[in-house]
């Protein structure tokens, strides 16, 4: 019953899912090997912006959902644009950590628990620091600093923290995984197995989480 609702209802977010799974499992594939990979991959997380972006409710919050969908947006074509070129990639993901960044602090938590300053201050410090560590790379740890923002300021927001926020930290976990292949450290197999898995479902997270928030059907806290 679960299932049909989803596909009658939300058949956007069914697709998305649908494509992320079967680009995990068959990018090694020779058929997913050049275009169809690449649209596999901007498709993933093309389809949750634009699951989005018909989700975005009338009314105060239609600005937060347009947010939402550039953020999205701009991360599916990070998605391609890495794969094309690492310098291209990492500044559509930057641009799309700032969209989001602008989205979560429109939507402050009033009054943050001490804990919560705590988590979020680690995740703002020790996102560039590790990545430096993991890298060994600058121009990596400049682009952390917008990574840490993001998950920092997702954190700090009114949105669930079990929805968003965890989303927000998976997403640093998974580019920690993949700055880890520019340095020194050898974590393989757990890149190969866990950069994309972390990632997606970080995104599913974080667009389902505040699509719900905006139109009610998830409370803020």
């Amino acid at each position: 019953m679960a299932r049909r609702a989803l596909i009658e209802q939300r058949p956007w977010l069914l697709a998305s899912i649908t494509v992320a799974t079967a680009y995990y499992f068959l990018s090694d594939n020779p058929v997913f090997e050049g275009t169809w990979g690449l649209l596999a991959k901007g498709a993933s997380v093309g389809l949750l912006a634009l699951y989005a972006l018909l989700r975005v409710p009338h009314g105060k919050h239609r600005a937060d959902g347009f947010l939402l969908v550039g953020a999205l947006a701009l991360a599916a074509a990070g998605d391609v644009g890495i794969e094309l070129d690492f310098i291209t990639g990492g500044a559509l993901f930057a641009a799309a950590h700032c969209v989001a960044v602008v989205l979560y602090l429109r939507n402050r938590h009033q009054r943050p628990s001490p804990t919560q300053k705590l988590t979020g201050a680690m995740l703002l410090i020790l996102t560039p620091l590790v990545s430096y560590l993991a890298s060994g790379a600058v121009e990596i740890a400049v682009y952390a600093c917008f990574l840490g923002a993001m998950a920092s300021s997702a954190w700090m927001s009114h949105y669930p923290r079990y929805r968003v926020g965890t989303g927000a930290v998976l997403f640093v976990l998974s580019d920690w995984l993949i700055f880890a292949r520019q340095g020194p450290l050898d974590l393989e197999p757990a890149n190969t197995l866990l950069i994309w898995p972390l990632y997606y479902a970080g995104q599913l997270m974080i667009a389902t989480g505040i699509v719900q928030c905006l139109r009610g059907e998830q409370p803020v806290r």
